[in-house]
Order: structure tokens, then C-alpha cells, then sequence
């Protein structure tokens, strides 16, 4: 196939483009490294769809030791050992095969705690063809951070910016909504509540408390049980 001289413009055009957002977006994830996200896509979305934006970023030290283990209990068990990728998972999701983790079960989604953080600070939400149209640059962003950000930095964003209500996003902002209180000062069973509204808080409300957050936060907190003393867990947990 021989290109016009116009397509061959447009087709330049196009790629420089596409090069400029690569440099462009590969600099604010080193930037994020440090400097926690002003806004993100799906934020940006809920003040579109009216319901507002409660949101209040905290460092590490100001996240309860409690949310960062329930968020690891009940979304990612091999968080600490993974790459980015949970493969076992995911190819237990694409065959149907109930494979366990010797240790650890790895939970019920093939999408990773590195990789909810991709799509939510650099991504967009959404099924259909949208989310096949995300696929190759979730995973160069998955594999960027888990490189550049390391284990601790990726939870701590992924605490920070995740949807835990409608309009309220991340733990500070959760755990002031719900229980009046910072997120330094959760219990075991707040934490594991708030975490239990995942992955669609709009429907799985915290307050009132729907009937799965209401099935569901018991057993994170067993698995939260289950989970602690372990030395990998621990040391991301603290």
C-alpha cells in the first residue's frame, strides 16, 4: 500500500504525537514518584457526574498499619512477591482454574494492587473496548512503577487516590467521611469495612453498610489474621 503525500503528513503527525505523549506521561510518573497525583482521570469524572471530590492526600506514616494490610488481605496477597503481575491469577481467570498459592491464596482478581494503581493515576476506568484499548499501557505503567516506585510508594498511592465512595477518594478522605477520624487512627475493622466496598464502592456502600460490605469485612479481617506475622506482609504493612 503507497501513501499519499497527505496520509504520509497525517501518519507524521500521528507519531509525533504519540511520542511526545510517551515522553510526556513517562515524566510525570517519575514525578509521581514523589509528588502524589493533583488529579486523575476517574476523579476528574466524578465531578463531571455531580458527585463531587472529597479527597485529602497523607504520606505513609499517616496511614493506619491496619488499612495497608486489609487493602493486601482482601486486593493483592502477593503483593510483596510479584512483579506487577499476578500470572497465576490471571491465567486462573482466563482458564477457569482454581489454582492456590501454597502460603498465600492470592485473592480473587487478576488485577494487582500495581496495577489498579496504573489505571487509576494514569489510565481511565471502564469495561468494553476502552478496557482492551488500556491493556498495553497498563501494563508499560504496571511495570514502570514497580521499577521506578517501588513497593511502598505503590501502596501508598494506590491508598491514596482509589475511589472508597461516591466523590471520596482515598483512605483519608474514607475514613473522615465514615468514621470522623484520620486514617492514622483506624481499627482492624474500619480498615477492613472501607477496603470491603471494592471494587465498586457506589454500589458496596460503607454508610449505610450494604449488605457486602456487611458479608465481606469479617473475612478480610480472618484473612488479615491469616496475613500477619508473615515477614514481607509485615514489613509493607508498618
Amino acid at each position: 500500500m503507497i501513501l499519499s503525500f497527505k496520509q504520509k503528513i497525517l501518519f507524521r503527525k500521528i507519531l509525533k504525537f504519540l511520542l511526545a505523549l510517551f515522553i510526556t506521561s513517562t515524566l510525570y510518573m517519575v514525578i509521581c514518584k514523589w509528588v502524589l497525583p493533583p488529579i486523575t482521570i476517574t476523579q476528574a469524572g466524578a465531578i463531571f457526574e455531580g458527585y463531587g471530590l472529597q479527597r485529602h492526600y497523607v504520606s505513609w506514616n499517616d496511614i493506619s498499619p491496619n488499612v495497608k494490610l486489609a487493602a493486601m488481605a482482601s486486593e493483592d496477597q502477593l503483593f510483596p512477591e510479584h512483579s506487577g503481575f499476578d500470572w497465576k491469577a490471571i491465567d486462573k481467570s482466563l482458564n477457569g482454574k482454581s489454582k492456590k498459592h501454597k502460603k498465600r491464596p492470592a485473592g480473587g482478581a487478576a488485577s494487582t494492587i500495581s496495577q489498579q494503581t496504573a489505571k487509576n493515576v494514569f489510565l481511565w476506568q471502564g469495561s468494553g473496548w476502552g478496557r482492551y484499548l488500556r491493556k498495553a499501557p497498563e501494563f508499560y505503567f504496571t511495570s514502570m512503577i514497580e521499577w521506578t516506585w517501588g513497593k511502598k510508594r505503590i501502596l501508598e498511592v494506590y491508598l491514596n487516590v482509589i475511589e472508597m465512595g461516591p466523590g471520596i477518594y482515598g483512605i483519608e478522605a474514607a475514613s473522615q467521611a465514615y468514621f470522623h477520624k484520620p486514617a492514622k487512627n483506624l481499627s482492624r475493622a474500619e480498615a477492613a469495612m472501607i477496603i470491603a466496598c471494592l471494587p465498586n464502592p457506589k454500589k458496596f456502600t460503607v454508610k449505610p453498610m450494604s449488605r457486602w460490605v456487611a458479608w465481606r469485612y469479617p473475612h478480610i479481617m480472618e484473612q488479615m489474621d491469616n496475613l500477619q506475622g508473615d515477614e514481607d506482609i509485615d514489613a509493607l504493612s508498618n
